[in-house]
C-alpha cells in the first residue's frame, strides 16, 4: 500500500476523481504525515468541486483518521492537534491504533458508510457497479490456475492455507 504524500499530484488526482469517500490517514509518530492531511483535504474538495462532477451533491465524506495511537512514548502529533484541524476543516476525528484494536478501524469505515447514505450516494443492498475507472482498466487480470506466459509460473488460489506460515 502506498502512501499518497509519497506519490505524485497527478496519480494522486487521478485516485481522488473516483473516489466517493475519503479517509486520511496520518501516523501520530511522523508530523510530515500529520502536515499533509490539510492538502489532502483541500485536493479531495477541489477535484470533488469542480464543473465536471456536477451530478454529485455536495462535498465527499472525508474522515481525519490520527493511527499507531498505541505508541504513545514515539507521538510527534498530540490528540489535541489532530482534533484541532478536524474542526478547522469541519471533518470528523478518530484516533486509532490499527494494531490494537480492528473495531476502532471499523468504527471509521462505518462512519464513511453512513455519511455515503445520507448524501445519497447509495441506497442500502444496492450498490450498483458505475462505470469502470481508466485506472482500473489497465490493471491485468489474472485468473486462478492460470499460467503466465513470463517463465512458464502457475498461480493457484485453491486455498487460503497456502499463505498461512507453518
Amino acid at each position: 500500500m502506498t502512501l499518497l504524500w509519497e506519490e505524485d499530484s497527478l496519480q494522486i488526482e487521478e485516485k481522488i476523481k473516483w473516489g466517493d469517500g475519503f479517509a486520511v490517514v496520518y501516523s501520530v509518530t511522523d508530523r510530515c504525515s500529520f502536515d499533509e492531511v490539510m492538502r489532502l483535504c483541500f485536493l479531495i474538495n477541489h477535484i470533488h468541486s469542480s464543473p465536471k462532477r456536477s451530478s454529485v451533491s455536495g462535498d465527499p465524506p472525508v474522515v481525519i483518521v490520527g493511527n499507531k495511537k498505541d505508541l504513545q512514548f514515539d507521538r510527534m502529533v498530540s490528540s489535541e492537534d489532530g482534533e484541532n484541524l478536524s474542526k478547522a476543516l469541519k471533518h470528523p476525528f478518530y484516533e486509532i491504533s490499527t494494531r490494537d484494536s480492528y473495531e476502532e478501524t471499523v468504527t471509521v469505515f462505518n462512519t464513511l458508510y453512513n455519511e455515503l447514505m445520507k448524501q445519497g450516494h447509495f441506497s442500502p443492498g444496492s450498490f450498483k457497479r458505475r462505470a469502470v475507472s481508466k485506472l482500473m482498466e489497465k490493471i491485468p487480470k489474472i485468473h486462478a490456475n492460470s499460467t503466465l506466459a513470463s517463465g512458464g509460473r502457475s498461480l493457484s488460489f485453491n486455498s487460503f492455507r497456502d499463505y498461512i506460515p507453518e
